[in-house]
Protein backbone atom coordinates (compact mmCIF):
# COMPACT_ATOMS: atom_id res chain seq x y z
CA UNK A 1 0.00 0.00 0.00
CA UNK A 2 1.21 3.26 -1.07
CA UNK A 3 1.88 5.72 1.84
CA UNK A 4 -0.68 8.73 2.11
CA UNK A 5 0.95 12.10 2.42
CA UNK A 6 -0.62 15.31 4.17
CA UNK A 7 -1.34 18.11 1.82
CA UNK A 8 -1.03 22.13 2.41
CA UNK A 9 -4.92 21.59 3.62
CA UNK A 10 -4.48 19.17 6.46
CA UNK A 11 -4.52 20.96 9.28
CA UNK A 12 -7.32 23.32 7.93
CA UNK A 13 -9.19 20.64 7.65
CA UNK A 14 -8.79 19.34 11.03
CA UNK A 15 -9.19 22.97 12.78
CA UNK A 16 -12.74 23.20 10.67
CA UNK A 17 -13.83 19.82 11.78
CA UNK A 18 -13.04 20.50 15.45
CA UNK A 19 -14.81 23.98 15.58
CA UNK A 20 -18.21 21.94 13.73
CA UNK A 21 -17.93 19.50 16.06
CA UNK A 22 -17.07 21.43 19.52
CA UNK A 23 -18.72 24.90 18.13
CA UNK A 24 -21.86 23.89 16.43
CA UNK A 25 -23.47 24.26 13.09
CA UNK A 26 -21.85 27.67 12.32
CA UNK A 27 -18.65 26.45 10.77
CA UNK A 28 -20.06 23.11 8.53
CA UNK A 29 -19.91 25.31 5.78
CA UNK A 30 -16.52 26.68 5.70
CA UNK A 31 -14.25 25.85 2.57
CA UNK A 32 -10.35 25.31 2.21
CA UNK A 33 -9.51 27.89 0.06
CA UNK A 34 -6.37 30.66 0.65
CA UNK A 35 -6.37 33.92 2.15
CA UNK A 36 -7.45 33.07 5.03
CA UNK A 37 -7.35 29.45 5.00
CA UNK A 38 -11.10 28.82 5.73
CA UNK A 39 -13.77 31.02 4.55
CA UNK A 40 -17.37 30.70 4.23
CA UNK A 41 -18.81 30.07 0.76
CA UNK A 42 -20.11 33.81 0.22
CA UNK A 43 -16.35 35.47 0.45
CA UNK A 44 -17.60 37.22 3.29
CA UNK A 45 -19.29 36.11 6.16
CA UNK A 46 -16.69 34.00 8.11
CA UNK A 47 -12.70 33.97 7.41
CA UNK A 48 -10.48 31.85 9.74
CA UNK A 49 -6.81 31.62 9.22
CA UNK A 50 -4.80 28.37 10.64
CA UNK A 51 -0.93 28.73 11.76
CA UNK A 52 1.19 26.18 14.03
CA UNK A 53 3.19 27.49 17.15
CA UNK A 54 6.34 25.49 17.76
CA UNK A 55 9.72 24.79 17.32
CA UNK A 56 10.74 25.53 13.62
CA UNK A 57 11.66 22.25 13.54
CA UNK A 58 10.44 19.09 11.46
CA UNK A 59 10.89 17.01 14.36
CA UNK A 60 8.53 19.55 16.06
CA UNK A 61 5.86 19.68 13.21
CA UNK A 62 5.93 15.29 13.68
CA UNK A 63 5.07 15.69 17.16
CA UNK A 64 1.80 18.20 16.75
CA UNK A 65 0.67 15.55 14.48
CA UNK A 66 1.21 12.64 17.00
CA UNK A 67 -0.69 14.90 19.40
CA UNK A 68 -3.14 15.62 16.61
CA UNK A 69 -4.14 12.48 15.84
CA UNK A 70 -4.28 11.10 19.41
CA UNK A 71 -1.30 8.55 19.78
CA UNK A 72 0.33 8.45 23.08
CA UNK A 73 3.60 6.88 24.07
CA UNK A 74 1.62 4.08 25.54
CA UNK A 75 0.22 2.93 22.61
CA UNK A 76 0.79 -0.65 20.39
CA UNK A 77 2.85 -0.49 18.10
CA UNK A 78 -0.46 -1.19 15.23
CA UNK A 79 -1.95 2.31 16.11
CA UNK A 80 1.60 4.07 15.31
CA UNK A 81 2.44 2.16 12.30
CA UNK A 82 -1.37 3.67 11.26
CA UNK A 83 -0.21 7.24 11.53
CA UNK A 84 3.19 5.85 9.64
CA UNK A 85 1.10 4.50 6.90
CA UNK A 86 -0.29 8.53 6.71
CA UNK A 87 3.48 9.87 6.18
CA UNK A 88 5.66 11.99 7.93
CA UNK A 89 7.03 8.30 8.99
CA UNK A 90 10.85 8.94 9.77
CA UNK A 91 10.26 11.34 12.15
CA UNK A 92 7.81 9.12 14.21
CA UNK A 93 9.66 5.95 13.73
CA UNK A 94 12.91 7.36 15.21
CA UNK A 95 10.98 8.94 18.08
CA UNK A 96 11.92 12.19 17.33
CA UNK A 97 9.62 14.13 19.82
CA UNK A 98 10.14 17.37 21.02
CA UNK A 99 10.44 17.34 24.90
CA UNK A 100 8.56 19.03 27.53
CA UNK A 101 9.05 22.59 27.97
CA UNK A 102 8.29 25.32 30.77
CA UNK A 103 4.54 26.49 30.43
CA UNK A 104 6.42 29.65 31.38
CA UNK A 105 8.54 29.89 28.10
CA UNK A 106 6.00 28.50 25.69
CA UNK A 107 2.83 30.26 26.37
CA UNK A 108 5.00 33.49 24.96
CA UNK A 109 7.97 31.93 23.55
CA UNK A 110 9.18 33.42 19.98
CA UNK A 111 7.46 31.38 17.72
CA UNK A 112 4.04 32.04 19.25
CA UNK A 113 5.08 35.68 19.64
CA UNK A 114 6.08 36.24 16.05
CA UNK A 115 3.44 34.42 14.40
CA UNK A 116 0.80 36.39 16.84
CA UNK A 117 2.72 39.43 15.49
CA UNK A 118 2.83 38.38 11.85
CA UNK A 119 -1.11 36.86 11.51
CA UNK A 120 -1.65 40.59 13.32
CA UNK A 121 0.01 42.78 11.27
CA UNK A 122 -1.65 40.80 7.75
CA UNK A 123 -4.99 40.95 9.08
CA UNK A 124 -4.75 44.63 9.46
CA UNK A 125 -3.15 45.29 6.41
CA UNK A 126 -5.74 43.76 4.58
CA UNK A 127 -3.80 40.59 3.58
CA UNK A 128 -6.80 38.41 4.19
CA UNK A 129 -9.41 40.37 2.39
CA UNK A 130 -12.35 41.70 5.02
CA UNK A 131 -14.93 39.20 6.82
CA UNK A 132 -17.77 40.30 8.89
CA UNK A 133 -16.27 37.61 11.10
CA UNK A 134 -12.37 37.10 11.46
CA UNK A 135 -10.83 34.04 13.54
CA UNK A 136 -7.16 33.18 13.94
CA UNK A 137 -6.92 29.24 14.65
CA UNK A 138 -3.86 28.47 16.53
CA UNK A 139 -2.35 24.52 17.43
CA UNK A 140 0.01 24.78 19.69
CA UNK A 141 2.56 21.93 21.32
CA UNK A 142 1.82 22.43 24.87
CA UNK A 143 -1.01 22.03 27.48
CA UNK A 144 -1.86 25.46 28.46
CA UNK A 145 -3.42 26.56 31.24
CA UNK A 146 -5.96 28.80 31.36
CA UNK A 147 -3.46 31.91 32.42
CA UNK A 148 -1.30 31.12 29.21
CA UNK A 149 -4.58 31.69 26.83
CA UNK A 150 -5.74 34.88 28.99
CA UNK A 151 -1.85 36.02 28.33
CA UNK A 152 -1.75 35.15 24.41
CA UNK A 153 -5.79 36.64 23.72
CA UNK A 154 -4.01 39.91 25.58
CA UNK A 155 -1.02 40.00 23.54
CA UNK A 156 -2.85 39.73 20.55
CA UNK A 157 -5.85 42.66 21.79
CA UNK A 158 -2.97 44.90 22.51
CA UNK A 159 -1.07 44.30 19.32
CA UNK A 160 -4.62 45.36 16.97
CA UNK A 161 -5.82 47.68 19.28
CA UNK A 162 -5.70 50.36 16.78
CA UNK A 163 -6.45 48.49 14.03
CA UNK A 164 -9.68 49.03 11.72
CA UNK A 165 -9.13 45.42 10.51
CA UNK A 166 -9.10 42.76 13.74
CA UNK A 167 -9.40 39.60 14.63
CA UNK A 168 -13.06 38.89 16.47
CA UNK A 169 -11.57 35.39 17.45
CA UNK A 170 -8.57 33.54 18.49
CA UNK A 171 -8.84 29.85 18.93
CA UNK A 172 -5.74 28.29 20.94
CA UNK A 173 -5.98 24.42 20.74
CA UNK A 174 -3.65 22.31 22.61
CA UNK A 175 -3.76 18.91 23.04
CA UNK A 176 -6.62 18.88 25.25
CA UNK A 177 -8.51 22.15 24.64
CA UNK A 178 -9.87 24.30 22.82
CA UNK A 179 -9.83 27.91 23.99
CA UNK A 180 -12.24 29.90 22.24
CA UNK A 181 -11.20 33.93 22.99
CA UNK A 182 -14.08 36.47 21.99
CA UNK A 183 -11.43 39.49 20.93
CA UNK A 184 -14.35 42.06 20.43
CA UNK A 185 -14.50 45.23 22.42
CA UNK A 186 -17.19 46.14 25.15
CA UNK A 187 -16.33 42.98 27.12
CA UNK A 188 -15.69 41.83 30.71
CA UNK A 189 -12.31 40.13 30.92
CA UNK A 190 -14.62 37.22 32.93
CA UNK A 191 -16.65 36.35 29.49
CA UNK A 192 -13.92 36.75 26.79
CA UNK A 193 -12.56 33.15 27.63
CA UNK A 194 -14.72 29.77 26.82
CA UNK A 195 -12.33 26.19 27.54
CA UNK A 196 -13.55 23.33 26.19
CA UNK A 197 -12.35 20.30 26.90
CA UNK A 198 -11.12 17.95 23.72
CA UNK A 199 -10.72 14.19 24.33
CA UNK A 200 -8.28 11.35 22.75
CA UNK A 201 -11.40 10.16 21.24
CA UNK A 202 -12.60 13.01 19.64
CA UNK A 203 -8.65 13.84 18.24
CA UNK A 204 -8.85 10.55 16.41
CA UNK A 205 -12.08 11.57 14.80
CA UNK A 206 -10.74 14.60 13.94
CA UNK A 207 -7.54 13.27 12.37
CA UNK A 208 -9.20 10.40 10.20
CA UNK A 209 -11.66 12.69 9.09
CA UNK A 210 -9.22 15.18 8.12
CA UNK A 211 -7.41 12.57 6.30
CA UNK A 212 -10.15 11.76 4.01
CA UNK A 213 -11.07 14.65 3.17
CA UNK A 214 -7.49 15.99 2.40
CA UNK A 215 -7.26 12.60 0.30
CA UNK A 216 -10.98 13.94 -1.87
Amino acid sequence: MAKRKFGTCFFEQYAQISLSALLGSEFDCLVNLDRPDLQSPDGKSIGIEVTRAMEESKSAELALLKDVAGISKSDSRRDCDQILEYGYGYGLQAGKYIGVKELSYWSMALPLRRILESKVAKVGNGFYGRFSKMGLYVFSRENLRVEDAVKAMSFTMSLQRYQDLRYNRLYLADVDDLFVCNLDDGLSDASRLVRYGVTREQRQEFYHKAILSNES
